[in-house]
């Protein structure tokens, strides 16, 4: 089991933080599951930071575009911050790298 809950990229049904408890190569179900959809939320933001620049040099959108597009910016925000604490959350901390490189180097010593 891994030690630390993996943050999910999705929020639970009232909008609480879910949390995915897995085997330390996080290769199930719902481990690819989420790699797949923070890789889309990601291309989401990248696509919508290109509709932005293009809509912001159109002197012609009005105010409705433009807080429309606010808001989805906001969402691909929200995505990315999280998708960024889910992944610096699962980076071991100096100690824990350094016990586990050395639990590895006695086990290749057996």
């Amino acid at each position: 089991m891994s030690v630390r809950p993996r943050l999910l990229p999705w929020p639970g049904p009232a909008g609480q933080r879910c949390y995915l408890v897995s085997d330390a190569e996080s290769t199930g179900y719902l481990s690819k599951l989420a790699d797949e959809m923070e890789a889309v939320q990601l291309q989401m933001g990248t696509e919508l930071i290109g509709h932005a620049r293009l809509m912001l040099s159109d002197r012609k959108a009005d105010a409705r575009e433009l807080r429309y597009l606010s808001n989805r910016l906001i969402e691909a925000l929200q995505d990315a911050l999280r998708i960024s604490e889910s992944r610096g959350g699962r980076i071991p901390a100096p100690d824990e790298a350094e016990s586990d490189g050395a639990a590895r180097t006695d086990e290749g010593a057996q």
